[in-house]
């Protein structure tokens, strides 16, 4: 008897993995605020003596965030197997959950280019932003499953609209590029016991500048969003993701201020890279709100059931 899998368990299914990825990238950043990037010493064993170590706390917490990768490991493969059972299949979920497999195998190469060349700040970036693509593949894959199938997509805002919600995603992305900046300028580089380990070589003050920046001049384009949308049909659709967003930028440089000007204490940091990771992906979820199925849509314009707003009825 062929087993299937309902939509609606499939989409739980890509929640588990979605929320596995986004804990994964906090326990790595905790990995690194503890100064324990170089607990193992080898890659993929922890050292030349032992392939698992916990002798030490500082092997231990490199250990542990390394196994937990495994439960990461079969979230997405479990998802991959989902996406082939589900009735009915569709290909965009296949396709996606496969390129969070991708993903995570190429964590793990990315993970050991870090170890080998002993937490080089390029390194480290790249490891984090891996993880910020693919955490947005996995928030667009559990957008996509909670689509019907039998309606196709289609845009439910007009132009602007779409142009203002993708730049304030690209400013997310931005902010985040440059967050990853001030992280390779800055104290915490994870070596184990304070070893001075290569970093980018600029002012902290600098790029600190920099990066609130760019956050400020993003906040300030969702704010021109919120006001363009207040009268349209597409408001309560995208209103309730833009007020996340706002919410969760505000919180983030609230943090970010305060942890540069008392220090740059390892708590402030550990909670400025979570609100990091959620503003991330309340970024996508925004940008998923401009293109709906019909059906959804629908829901915040009852006078058109079927239909997608028209961009005549959304203009400011």
């Amino acid at each position: 008897m062929k087993r299937s899998l309902t939509p609606v368990a499939y989409r739980r299914v890509t929640l588990v993995a979605l929320v596995l990825l986004c804990i994964i990238v906090v326990t790595g950043a905790l990995v690194r605020l503890t100064g324990s990037g170089l607990g193992c010493s080898d890659w993929p064993t922890c050292n030349e003596q032992h392939f698992v170590d916990v002798g030490t706390a500082h092997s231990a917490i490199e250990q542990i965030n390394r196994l937990f990768t495994g439960l990461v490991v079969v979230a997405v493969a479990i998802a991959v197997l989902g996406a082939l059972v589900r009735a009915p299949r569709r290909r965009d979920l296949t396709w996606l959950s496969v390129s969070l497999v991708v993903g995570v195998f190429g964590q793990a190469v990315v993970g050991g280019v870090v170890v080998k060349t002993k937490l080089n700040p390029v390194a480290v970036q790249q490891h984090f932003l891996l993880s910020m693509v693919i955490v947005a593949a996995a928030m667009v894959l559990y957008h996509r499953a909670g689509e019907p199938d039998d309606v196709p997509g289609s845009a439910v805002a007009d132009v602007r609209t779409r142009q203002l919600t993708w730049l304030v995603t690209t400013g997310s992305a931005l902010a985040i590029i440059t967050g990853t900046i001030v992280t390779g300028t800055g104290p915490h580089s994870g070596s184990v016991d304070g070893k001075p380990v290569r970093r980018f070589g600029l002012h902290i003050s600098d790029v600190a500048r920099l990066h609130s920046g760019v956050v400020l001049i993003t906040i300030a384009v969702a704010l021109a969003l919120l006001w363009r949308v207040r009268n349209t049909a597409t408001r309560a659709i995208i209103e309730q993701a833009l007020g996340a967003w706002i919410g969760l930028a505000l919180l983030q440089g609230l943090i970010g201020y305060t942890q540069y000007f008392s220090g740059i204490p390892v708590f402030l940091v550990a909670v400025h890279v979570t609100l990091a990771t959620g503003l991330w992906l309340a970024a996508v979820n925004l940008a998923l709100t401009t293109r709906q199925s019909n059906l959804v849509a629908s829901k915040s314009s009852p006078s058109s059931p079927t239909a997608p707003v028209s961009s005549s009825t959304m203009t400011a």
